[in-house]
């Protein structure tokens, strides 16, 4: 059975060995049976990014695994092998990512240190750089900063188990999570006895994992464990985001026993009203029940709220079936829309209609010239933003922000302003960092971070602006 290429492969990727990789009933095959053997152990500085690069597109390639013949039943065996594979090959690639972030950060703090930072400051904006390289949020990327260290510094076994594909990256996440109340001696510990236990149990799930790793913390310090249950109460709160189908998720995280009280009273509220005759269903029940006793109001009564709408006057007028925009929420159907407006008429309830009107270029421009920008504008950048401006960062906006700062000549008008959540805000005044407006009607950010990388932010299109960006 042979397997032909498509496009070159990188050199030490050239002759995949289909024929030599171990069938069903042996070992997996790890990736250098299949795809060649890769360079030998090399330093950061000298591993070969083209290779990498090259080898990604390689694999991206649709065409490349298509083209194998054989049975029907040699075809599916080798499927399966791959898939094998390249499930090892993404947890080994994590590992590697986690040691190179782990380094990337201490030459950073190094480098602040030594540039004169203060020592509680050291460590700004590593979490902001990682993110952008891994094209996830802020947040995410200080989470992975902080599970690198983790693996690397104190869990060098999980770490291990991760590059060997004994452990995906979800479960070697989970065993940071549920050691960080320990000392480091006693992770430590927890890790080496964790690590023993993937050798002869590789196959735990996602709970079986989590529950092992709790009784090993328990058994190691209890106290820590009370006092990281104690704690976890003062994260209680509320949360509200967007669901499809013009819904929403309002999730409360509670104590257990309040939690266990709130469902249990309205669960025993839906089941009396389905005794007595009501045709709602059990769900339904509960969801009006908890709308009711919030807000007071009854539950088909819309209350006092403010959203804000971004619709052409075609679709809110003339029936035309372009998307609206909620923010917050995202696009939403225009006929939803009308019928929500038209639906409203309880004269308790106020509704206010602002009308914004776009030109050529895009909104109204307006400017000011203060250091700050008006209500008005700030409304305007939220309204054209909808999201922190950030790559990948889908925070709500905190903050109307200039691009180029106003103590450097930037001018307070829309077209130097951007939206920001208050992190990114944050991030943008560390040493290094700058970013730069292109000339044109879609207002391009270009953000430059101190090591020289540079990323492009555009803001989503709104209503009836079609393919003009």
């Amino acid at each position: 059975m042979t397997a032909t290429m498509s496009v070159p492969a990188p050199a030490w990727a050239e002759a995949p060995a289909w024929v030599a990789a171990e069938g069903p009933g042996g070992d997996p095959p790890w990736p250098e049976d299949l795809f060649g053997a890769p360079p030998g152990p090399q330093r950061v500085e000298e591993v070969g990014l083209p290779d990498l690069r090259q080898w990604a597109r390689w694999l991206g390639d649709p065409e490349v695994f298509d083209a194998v013949d054989g049975t029907a039943d040699d075809v599916s065996a080798r499927c399966i092998e791959l898939i094998t594979a390249l499930e090892r090959l993404k947890a080994a690639a994590a590992a590697a990512q986690a040691r190179v972030t782990e380094r990337f950060d201490r030459v950073q703090r190094q480098q602040q240190r030594d540039a004169g930072v203060p020592a509680d400051r050291l460590g700004e904006g590593v979490a902001a750089q990682v993110a952008l390289a891994h094209h996830e949020s802020p947040v995410k990327g200080g989470r992975f900063l902080g599970t690198a260290q983790a693996w690397v510094r104190e869990m060098p076994h999980t770490l291990e188990a991760l590059a060997e594909g004994r452990l995906n990256e979800w479960r070697a996440t989970l065993a940071v999570r549920e050691t960080a109340c320990l000392a480091v001696e006693d992770r430590g510990a927890v890790d080496e006895e964790f690590g023993e236990m993937l050798r002869s149990r590789s196959t735990m799930g996602d709970r079986a994992v989590t529950a092992a790793l709790r009784r090993m913390v328990y058994e190691r310090d209890a106290e820590a464990y009370l006092r990281r249950i104690e704690a976890a109460a003062k994260g209680r709160r509320v949360t509200c985001r967007p669901a499809p189908d013009g819904m929403t998720y309002v999730t409360a995280l509670l104590p257990l026993q309040q939690g266990v009280a709130v469902f249990a009273a309205l669960t025993q509220t839906a089941d009396t009203a389905r005794a007595d005759g009501d045709e709602r269903g059990r769900g339904q029940l509960m969801a009006d029940t908890l709308v009711e006793r919030v807000t007071g109001r009854p539950a088909e009564r819309p209350c006092d709220i403010h959203l804000d709408v971004l619709i052409t006057d075609r679709s809110l007028f003339a029936e035309d079936d372009g998307a609206a925009e909620v923010g917050g929420v995202g696009p939403v159907p225009a006929g939803w829309v009308r019928r929500m407006l038209g639906g409203i008429d309880d004269p308790e309830t106020r509704v206010q209609v602002r009308r914004l009107f776009r030109g050529p270029t895009g909104l109204v421009a307006t400017k000011t010239a203060g250091r700050f920008f008006t209500r008005g504008m700030q409304h305007l950048i939220r309204a054209r933003d909808q999201h922190c401006r950030t790559p990948w960062c889908d925070a709500p906006i905190r903050h109307a922000d200039h691009v180029v700062g106003h103590a450097e000549g930037g001018p307070t008008d829309l077209d130097n302003g951007q939206g920001l959540c208050e992190r990114c805000n944050h991030t943008k005044q560390v040493a290094g960092w700058s970013a730069s407006v292109e000339p044109g009607p879609d207002h391009v950010v270009r953000l430059m971070t101190p090591t020289g990388h540079t990323y492009v932010s555009r803001p989503p299109r709104g209503p009836g602006e079609g393919g003009r960006r």
